[in-house]
């Protein structure tokens, strides 16, 4: 494959012609000058380098041990969630008078904040400011005691605690 000259494209010729005051300029600077250019382009070619390549890599070499480590903090416990729904899966179902009892007895806790409305196999819970930490609780002990899942769950935050319906459902018994 031979080299494309001028004659054969004519967009080369187009970029000589561009170039050739720049070169006529370079050939009159004195050799300190062209030097001067020469190390001001170099000193900025090593800046973009650096800037664009290096600095970027050694920083995510820097953070690589911090998100390491969090991403090994998630892994455990998602395995901790995972070995949890394990033993959840494997206990024995509760009775459904028993749940209901279970989950009554949860929501009667909470006082005022919560109130209990059963419809069918539905369970409506609605919470009225309820703290996070009582909320986290109620679910808990849910979850553990009465065997419910959660369908369901519109809730927003209002002032210090949260407001609004989860649904739930009862384990039917296997």
């Amino acid at each position: 494959m031979s080299r494309p000259t001028p004659a054969s494209d004519p967009r080369l010729g187009l970029w000589m012609q561009q170039l050739a005051p720049l070169r006529q300029r370079w050939s009159a600077l004195a050799p300190r000058e062209r030097l001067l250019i020469g190390v001001a382009a170099l000193v900025l070619g090593l800046f973009l380098l650096w800037s664009a390549a290096i600095a970027p890599a050694l920083r995510s070499l820097s953070t690589a041990p911090a998100r390491l480590a969090e991403v090994d903090a998630q892994l455990a416990q998602m395995r901790r969630l995972a070995a949890e729904a394990s033993e959840l899966r494997a206990l024995p179902p509760v009775a459904p008078p028993q749940a209901e009892a279970a989950l009554q007895s949860a929501t009667q806790r909470l006082g005022a904040a919560a109130r209990l409305q059963a419809s069918g196999e539905r369970i409506t819970v609605q919470f009225t400011a309820i703290e996070p930490a009582a909320l986290a609780a109620w679910l808990d002990e849910v979850r553990s005691a009465a065997r419910a899942r959660v369908v369901e769950a519109q809730l927003g935050r209002s002032g210090n605690g949260y407001s609004g319906s989860v649904v739930l459902t009862l384990a039917a018994p296997r």
